[in-house]
């Protein structure tokens, strides 16, 4: 069994063919976390995972769609067609979702508070406004860590370009969790993995050279995942293909080619990590 611990089946690049795709996971045998970015998709998230038994969810607004007058929003038509007017984030309704889930459907089916985080690579141009930005930016991460801490969850980190913001603020906290899509040094790793966060690798490393913190890194401190419809692995098509949770596979093999094992091997250790911190 392999886990994609960082999916984007809720996004309406799959409303075409989602069961077809979540189809292919099941024959797979894989589990899948699929990951909200805002309330709509985490809501969509919820319900995916409320009607598949492989697959979780996990609840957060990304940074990218706080709500903010200072710089103009973007929209990707990958996520959905929404006009890019941010969302006010609303602790209440984000732990509503987590209420109604356990006391419904019985499975804890909510297994993390994410995608979360800090982004600073579209920003505004002036240091006032940037200022502004990054301040807006911190007050609402560290309002959605705290509701990690309240309901007891682990957290799925976003973080570009604000590395060391985003220490500043967790080496403060007792928090689990895992840095999505990491992209970082060895020095940068090393200072996530004393805080007890795992690195989550995916198909990024295709593109950027993190051969060396692949190498070094504990293997039972990796998780694997797909930023699925992003980040399609080189041997699973062009740069224009959609990526699946299925591709994961393209990952777990190179990890293992970095480090001289089998294939098994790190399918079986990142599959352990993975229960281990969403504790499915």
């Amino acid at each position: 069994m392999i886990i994609d611990t960082d999916s984007h089946l809720n996004f309406t690049a799959y409303d075409a063919d989602r069961e077809v795709v979540i189809k292919r996971i099941r024959e797979a045998e894989m589990m899948c976390i699929d990951v909200g970015t805002k309330f709509e998709t985490s809501k969509n998230a919820v319900e995916l995972a409320v009607k598949n038994e492989n697959i979780y969810a996990a609840i957060g607004m990304h940074p990218i769609h706080i709500k903010t007058d200072l710089m103009k929003l973007r929209m990707d038509e990958e996520e959905g067609n929404f006009a890019p007017l941010g969302e006010e984030y609303d602790k209440e309704k984000y732990k509503s979702l987590i209420l109604a889930d356990r006391s419904e459907s019985g499975k804890n089916k909510i297994v993390a508070i994410g995608e979360i985080g800090l982004d600073y690579y579209y920003k505004p141009k002036t240091t006032s406004r940037l200022e502004q930005f990054k301040e807006l930016q911190k007050k609402v991460f560290i309002e959605q860590l705290d509701l990690a801490e309240e309901m007891d969850l682990p957290v799925v980190i976003h973080c570009r370009m604000a590395f060391d913001d985003l220490y500043e603020i967790l080496k403060t906290r007792k928090l689990r969790g895992v840095i999505h899509c990491f992209t970082g040094n060895w020095e940068e790793a090393q200072r996530y993995l004393a805080l007890g966060f795992y690195l989550g690798i995916n198909g990024i490393i295709f593109k950027f050279d993190i051969d060396e913190v692949i190498k070094k890194a504990p293997l039972d401190r990796i998780l694997v995942e797909t930023d699925c419809p992003y980040l399609t692995p080189t041997k699973a098509g062009s740069k224009d293909t959609r990526n699946e949770s299925v591709f994961v596979k393209y990952v777990v093999e190179r990890i293992a080619e970095l480090r001289g094992i089998s294939f098994n091997e790190v399918a079986e250790a990142t599959t352990a990590n993975a229960k281990k911190l969403f504790k499915i």
